[in-house]
């Protein structure tokens, strides 16, 4: 069975090696906070402008302003800043707390469509700096539909140790 970096790997086209190069760089130190608040904000502009309806319903029970901070937070961290993200919220847990949506193949590719365009409109962002971006990014938008297909086909699989608990009285 092929493990979930392996399915990313697979799927998006990116190897872990390429995907995790963004741990050979600094990233926050040579692009700065400001940037990666630049980045969110464009990226989640146009999420919320996309004219697809599908894509838009997938937010539609997230604050703008949340998805913002929480994308720019984890996105500090994990490029080579403070733990922003861990301090406000915990481990970022990425599939579990992308759990509730649907992350299909149609929404990863969406989603990176949007990112690209971010990536693209902000110019402080070089572009060896947005190639290794965009690999971690596509990477892990994988690693997360593959995530979902295995929630999805475990759903409705008793825990093995459910049955032989009592009834709650």
């Amino acid at each position: 069975m092929q493990s979930l970096q392996e399915k990313a790997s697979e799927w998006s086209g990116v190897s872990q090696n390429d995907a995790f190069e963004i741990d050979n760089t600094n990233l926050f130190q040579k692009l700065g906070l400001q940037t990666f608040i630049n980045l969110s904000t464009n990226f989640y502009t146009r999420v919320y402008d996309d004219e697809e309806e599908w894509f838009r319903l997938i937010f539609a029970n997230s604050k703008k302003e949340e998805a913002i901070q929480n994308q720019y937070e984890f996105f500090v961290q994990r490029m080579g800043g403070p733990p922003l993200y861990s301090q406000r919220k915990g481990h970022p847990a990425l599939i579990g707390r992308h759990r509730p949506f649907p992350v299909t193949h149609q929404a990863a590719e969406r989603w990176l469509h949007h990112m690209q365009q971010a990536l693209d409109g902000v110019t402080e962002i070089d572009a060896d700096s947005k190639t290794k971006m965009m690999n971690f990014f596509r990477h892990t938008a994988f690693f997360l539909v593959a995530g979902d297909e295995l929630k999805n086909r475990n759903q409705g699989v008793p825990c093995k140790h459910g049955a032989s608990k009592p009834a709650a009285v």
